[in-house]
């Protein structure tokens, strides 16, 4: 297969506290392909998090390539790297990081505002949670949603700028088992349906086996993936 959406060489990825370095990713070397759903997967510490802000384009690796649709974006600057991210990546993260203040449709909106779109900024929006399923929830506040809801405004918030790829941190950890089966159904619909590659990051065995791959980080180095 060789239409790679993602491509890594060798990722490397040292912090230093003082004189101490953190061996983060120790020479991480995958593929994923476009359209592909896959899990990464490992204990705590051993190096999940640090991927994905590299392959979200969050952070830059210490050393080693990263190629997203073909392009090398591992030693881009911080201003290039958000434009990307901005256009390509979707995140959804565990604890929704919704805005209180804001209804269901404003922080949908918030990524384009960002972004400095005006026009249909609403409307796209509004289509986004219509996709979602909350076309009567979309004045509501987070605080008057419940959690599978919440989530839903997160995809839907993720999904606003069309990206080919979204990431998912741990999307069911806040949820109770239906709520999580529900989310879990909406993600690989939109796989279906709109051909996104889905990266998830999860302890959860039951989440990985629903995926097409399992990568298994482990101390920062990469083991036999299934």
């Amino acid at each position: 297969m060789d239409d790679w959406v993602i491509e890594t060489r060798d990722l490397c990825k040292v912090y230093r506290m003082g004189n101490v370095e953190v061996n983060a990713l120790c020479g991480v070397s995958l593929k994923i392909a476009r359209h592909e759903v896959v899990a990464i997967m490992g204990p705590s510490g051993s190096g999940k998090s640090t991927m994905m802000n590299i392959l979200g384009c969050l952070d830059r690796p210490t050393s080693g390539e990263y190629y997203l649709d073909g392009d090398l974006v591992s030693q881009l600057k911080d201003d290039q790297l958000a434009e990307i991210r901005n256009r390509k990546v979707g995140f959804i993260f565990q604890s929704f990081n919704l805005l209180y203040r804001h209804t269901a449709l404003g922080n949908v909106e918030l990524p384009l505002r960002y972004a400095g779109a005006n026009e249909k900024r609403k409307e796209l929006a509004r289509q986004s949670l219509i996709a979602v399923g909350l076309e009567d929830r979309m004045h509501h506040r987070p605080s008057e949603l419940s959690g599978g809801q919440q989530q839903r405004v997160a995809i839907a918030r993720a999904l606003i700028n069309n990206p080919s790829i979204i990431m998912a941190d741990e999307p069911t950890g806040n949820l109770d088992s239906k709520s999580g089966k529900e989310i879990m159904d909406l993600l690989l619909s939109l796989n279906r349906e709109r051909g996104t590659t889905l990266i998830i990051i999860t302890h959860d065995i039951t989440i990985a086996e629903q995926t097409q791959r399992i990568f298994h980080l482990r101390d920062g180095k990469l083991e036999d993936n299934l």
